[in-house]
């Protein structure tokens, strides 16, 4: 039974961590690097319970649900203060709530569509709603050094991106041998020591990964598509040629 409880035990602190990144955007602590480390190791937490749960055997239904409602908080709502805080909170009232509202809207659309719908077989449709966290919470550390309507179109594109159809790589193939589980605390313990010494750099750092992760995908779709059209094209040219053809057979 024991056994049983130790993904949700990760997955309990991964919506830990989204609550403590919202508490450290308040005005009275107003300490966004740390709370986007928060972000970040829940990341950390999000991927190692369901690699536990493999890799114990002890993949469940609760586990899947509790996964989600998490990941609703640490990344949809915390990212979404973050960035509120720091770029949006001067802004018009009205299009400040709505892109702040609407990206954990549309992880929460994300989420339940990949809780219903059977994927492709490497692959999530539409962008992973903690790379989208992580993504949107280490941008905001750079608004000292981007404008705020770039903020706030990034903003939109990373919640249009997580109910589109693009395709991301999925990595849960990669598991963790049930021998090696002792690592895992070890892995996150070095994880959390070194988010809070070091949360600035650390997390700007961070960001670099996550944002190529997300244009990744976008430049596959577009690779994809180019094909199509290319064929649709010389499909057109082969249908012109014929007519072509048969005018001056007639």
């Amino acid at each position: 039974m024991i056994t049983k409880s130790i993904p949700s035990l990760f997955t309990v602190a991964n919506l830990f961590l989204g609550i403590v990144a919202i508490i450290l955007i308040f005005p009275e602590n107003a300490k966004p690097e740390v709370a986007a480390m928060m972000v970040i190791i829940a990341m950390l937490m999000d991927g190692v319970d369901g690699r536990v749960a493999r890799a114990l055997n002890a993949q469940s239904e609760f586990g899947k649900e509790l996964d989600s409602l998490s990941d609703v908080i640490s990344f949809g709502v915390a990212p979404a203060f973050i960035m509120y805080s720091v770029a949006f909170q001067e802004l018009n009232p009205a299009p400040a709530w709505i892109i702040t509202a609407l990206f954990p809207i549309c992880g929460a659309l994300r989420l339940a569509r990949f809780n219903v719908v059977s994927g492709m077989p490497g692959y999530f449709i539409g962008l992973p709603i903690p790379a989208a966290g992580g993504v949107l919470a280490t941008l905001a550390l750079f608004h000292k050094d981007i404008s705020v309507s770039v903020l706030m179109i990034s903003t939109l594109v990373l919640s249009f991106l997580m109910v589109s159809t693009v395709r991301y790589p999925n990595f849960k193939k990669v598991g963790i041998p049930k021998n090696a589980i002792w690592v895992v605390p070890i892995v996150v313990a070095v994880a959390v020591v070194l988010g809070i010494l070091f949360p600035h750099h650390l997390s700007k750092i961070i960001f670099i990964p996550l944002v190529i992760y997300a244009l990744y995908g976008l430049k596959k779709n577009v690779d994809r598509r180019l094909p199509s059209r290319k064929r649709k094209r010389m499909l057109e040219n082969q249908r012109q040629e014929e007519a072509v053809h048969s005018e001056h057979s007639a």
